[in-house]
């Protein structure tokens, strides 16, 4: 800890104005996480504005280097830009530079961190760690267990990605979409490839040439650093809808030696972070809108697939929450709490 922070860490937040970073700073006071000082830190449009913690009115800074002198944590809540300019500048002034955007994950030298599945990767970082994508969060979270049980060879996986996924511009774009057409006036739409209200949008962020989507390729990629099976077969198409919040994926895993649904709800049921809500004789499942304020990656509608020896699933995540704002706090924790 700084000097200044005696037992307690002084925490930075970048993006503090902004949807994760809201969130960021609830799950902060809300898991008690000793705080010494809060340093809320944005962009020069929002310096300026406060943000309320612990019953407390802080007034948002600027984020640039200086601000991070004796800063023991630094979350990331805001644009890769900034994160890829700032997160050295935190590192090098002794603090932990905690990044919720795409800038390092897939820098070998940061590690990619879930805490429940690879809390040991952060005997590594070098002043830096990254946080993963909000959908693929919740994807290996359900995968985990599984691969625990019994290995994984194959996964398939369309997900179906909330609007905050794109932040408070995505939020807004949704709104006033729904609110467009009730009016009878054509939506605009300018942060989805398509309009997103009443519609699904088979694009998140951007095709490359082969026909992927980057929002595609990062979920393969980051499962595989994340779950260390650099050859892992994923297959996956990944689709806006029009959620508020709440990450849905339907996912068909072939796994090393076969697994029953009844194996695998139960080491599902026993992995930490997770929740089984599958009983299909009383039409019981998860939804968004179930998992939406929650930090539990929810899992429901385990089946055998009919013509293989794979399982299929259903799981849905807060995506600003674990998705986001919780694993950063986690891993915070971690790094605070003594190794035994």
């Amino acid at each position: 800890m700084s000097e200044a922070s005696g037992d307690k860490p002084v925490v930075a937040v970048v993006g503090a104005t902004g949807a994760v970073g809201e969130v960021l700073l609830g799950i902060l006071e809300k898991r008690n996480f000793p705080v010494a000082d809060l340093r809320p830190l944005a962009s020069e449009r929002s310096a300026g504005s406060t943000v309320t913690f612990a019953g407390r009115e802080y007034e948002v800074k600027v984020a640039e280097p200086s601000a991070f002198d004796g800063v023991d944590f630094v979350f990331f809540a805001a644009t890769g830009s900034l994160s890829k300019d700032l997160a050295p500048e935190a590192a090098k002034r002794g603090a932990v530079a905690i990044d919720k955007s795409s800038t390092w994950r897939m820098d070998p030298d940061v590690p990619l961190v879930v805490p429940e599945i690879n809390p040991e990767a952060l005997r590594r970082h070098k002043g830096i760690v990254a946080c993963p994508n909000c959908t693929t969060i919740g994807f290996v979270m359900a995968l985990e267990p599984l691969r625990r049980a019994a290995g994984l060879q194959r996964v398939v996986v369309t997900t179906m990605q909330a609007v905050s996924g794109a932040g408070r511009p995505g939020l807004d774009e949704l709104s006033g979409q729904v609110a467009s057409i009730a009016a009878g006036q054509p939506p605009v739409v300018k942060q989805f490839a398509a309009q997103i209200a009443e519609n699904v949008v088979p694009l998140c962020e951007n095709f490359r040439e082969d026909g992927y989507s980057t929002e595609e390729v990062k979920l393969l990629h980051e499962t595989r650093k994340i779950l260390a099976m650099p050859e892992l077969a994923v297959t996956m198409t990944c689709t806006r809808v029009p959620v508020p919040i709440g990450h849905s994926a339907s996912v068909l895993v072939e796994t090393d030696r076969p697994l029953s649904p009844e194996e695998a709800r139960k080491a599902l049921a026993d992995f930490p972070g997770v929740e089984v809500v599958d009983d299909p004789k009383s039409g019981v499942f998860p939804t968004p809108a179930d998992v939406a304020g929650r930090d539990e990656v929810l899992v429901g509608r385990v089946r055998k697939d009919l013509g293989s020896d794979g399982l299929w699933f259903w799981q849905v995540s807060d995506n600003l929450r674990k998705g986001a704002a919780t694993n950063a706090v986690q891993i915070a924790e971690t790094l605070l709490a003594p190794r035994g």
